[in-house]
């Protein structure tokens, strides 16, 4: 099949090949772009996958917690451009609409949507601003006997974690959020690692070492470490935790008896949204936590 230049440009993209690897490996995989992707991967071609980090769109995240700190809400507000985010009225409705839904222990965004008072808000806000603004998703987390974490970096990523377990304390649950905001865990523990994305993985890898010339036995135990490093890569509990790389996560919760990690997640503004690459945020969150 013909290869397009917009598929050969979205490949370089996330993955950083060169022009003439990104067209060959497209064309092995019939277009398939994530199949490419591991080509390029078995092959040692790609240096990374970046269509996470693309922030796609303008806007704020916000977040609401009750007193008792046993329920959050988390919610990203779009709009199309930067000064807009800046305004008093667009922050005002988003921060409002935060509350809200809080307090009415609404559960996705479509619920404050279909309150005709912030569908009205929100339109008169259109028509004086000049741009579409939407109310893109919400998430609520609520614990019975801990505490919902939260960290909110410069208004473009939130986190909020839920930890069970009565020595959870706001301290703890802060200092995973930061944690998670930096350091993009996908899953709390390498268990829940999909057997899907493992044999994926794991196929990649055999890949990679077929040409070694080591003996089969010597491959197996290499696959195998390589894998268990993946996984702590991607899982909370095993990373490194960002204010002392000498403990992971799972190290520090331990340290309060009796508390684990439910839940988590973390919103950047524009995530999963098309659009020009902008700052990697999780990096600065990094670089001022390890600063800090």
């Amino acid at each position: 099949m013909a290869i397009s230049a917009q598929q050969v440009k979205e490949l370089r993209e996330r993955t950083g090949a060169g022009m003439m690897e990104c067209k060959m490996v497209l064309t092995e995989a019939n277009g398939d772009l994530e199949a490419a992707i591991d080509l390029l991967r078995a092959r040692g071609l790609a240096k990374a996958d970046k269509k996470a980090g693309r922030v796609a769109a303008e806007g704020v995240i916000v977040m609401a917690l009750s007193s008792d700190q046993k329920r959050g809400i988390v919610l990203e507000v779009n709009c199309e451009t930067d000064f807009v985010a800046k305004n008093e009225d667009f922050l005002a409705l988003a921060k409002d609409c935060a509350g809200q839904a809080l307090a009415q222990g609404f559960k996705e965004a479509d619920a404050l949507l279909a309150d005709a008072g912030v569908e009205d808000r929100r339109k008169g806000l259109v028509s004086k601003l000049g741009e579409n603004i939407s109310l893109r998703r919400l998430q609520h987390l609520q614990v019975k006997e801990g505490v919902i974490g939260a960290y909110i970096h410069g208004s473009r990523i939130g986190v909020l974690v839920a930890l069970e377990g009565q020595a959870a304390t706001g301290e703890l649950g802060r200092d995973v959020a930061m944690h998670v905001a930096a350091a993009r865990p996908e899953v709390i523990h390498p268990s829940q690692v999909s057997p899907e994305r493992l044999a994926r993985e794991k196929d990649i890898l055999i890949t990679q070492a077929a040409d070694s010339g080591k003996p089969a036995d010597i491959i197996e135990k290499m696959i195998s470490g390589r894998l268990n490093k993946l996984l702590n890569e991607i899982a909370l509990t095993g990373q490194p935790f960002v204010k002392d790389p000498d403990r992971s996560v799972g190290q520090l919760v331990q340290g309060f008896p009796g508390v684990e990690v439910l839940e988590f997640v973390r919103f950047e503004v524009g995530e999963g949204i098309e659009k020009a690459p902008a700052a990697d945020f999780a990096t600065e969150v990094m670089a001022q936590v390890r600063g800090s």
